[in-house]
């Protein structure tokens, strides 16, 4: 057995040509798209067209979502002072927790322990969200900013996964969930981007703890494309305006 420090059985270098997954990764490039290459390295086989379908139609649908949000003002703000395109976008990246794009992994934790239960979904479904009130849970992946009603990416993503054959246990078990934070709460918690990737993964075969990558891959295009437009079309040095601030503190004091 080898006595090698680092393992990999990703990548391999063969009379110094790179290798990804046992493929000449020339024989990879213009053969196959970016989105089926993305899922030959992470699952370690080359997908059908309906699960390279699948995967690109979630990485368009988190490619980007506005100036305002926090990863966007991170990256914008640390290019204004000075730093090159590479350094706004890890800045953008490193804002990724749970409530902005790491709800991935958290729901499809949530969503592959609770669909691995026996039983009806409808009342795993009842059973989970009970659970939750009763331990004041946030459950992750339901709930939006600015869509109360339907997030329209999820119900885009769902037609997908409905025709592409990846609608299973996890996907009804998320919908269900909706239901019932609406029937238990009386308020409309809809089943967001977040919910909808890590429901669809789930259902691929994806574990878990690679959620928070999928929303990576695909949005940081966006955080590469709003760094170079702060580059090129914005001063440097970006800061807060006076009616953006309140001083609450002590008054002036000797």
């Amino acid at each position: 057995m080898s006595q090698a420090r680092w393992r990999t059985a990703i990548t391999d270098h063969v009379n110094h040509e790179p290798y990804l997954r046992g493929y000449r990764l020339v024989d990879l490039v213009g053969r196959h798209s970016f989105a089926e290459v993305a899922y030959l390295t992470l699952k370690g086989e080359l997908p059908t067209p309906a699960q390279a379908r699948m995967l690109d139609a979630m990485l368009v649908a988190v490619i980007d979502h506005g100036i305002a949000v926090p990863s966007v003002v991170a990256d914008r703000v640390v290019i204004s002072g000075g730093n090159p395109l590479h350094v706004g976008v890890a800045a953008g990246i490193l804002t990724f927790g749970e409530a902005h794009g790491g709800a991935i992994e958290t729901a499809a934790r949530i969503l592959q322990e609770t669909a691995a239960q026996e039983g009806d979904v409808a009342d795993l479904a009842r059973e989970r969200v009970a659970q939750a009130r009763a331990q004041k849970e946030r459950l992750a992946g339901f709930g939006h900013r600015y869509y109360k009603e339907a997030d329209p990416r999820t119900a885009r993503m769902f037609t997908i996964a409905r025709e592409e054959q990846f609608y299973g246990r996890h996907c009804a078990l998320a919908e269900a969930m909706a239901a019932e934070l609406k029937a238990q709460t009386g308020r409309s918690l809809v089943l967001n981007v977040d919910g909808a990737i890590a429901a669809i993964i789930s259902d691929m075969g994806f574990d878990w703890r690679l959620g928070k990558g999928f929303f990576i891959m695909g949005r940081v295009v966006g955080l590469i494309a709003h760094g170079f437009e702060e580059l090129t079309r914005e001063r440097p040095f970006r800061r807060l305006s006076a009616d953006e601030i309140a001083y609450d503190g002590p008054p002036p004091r000797a």
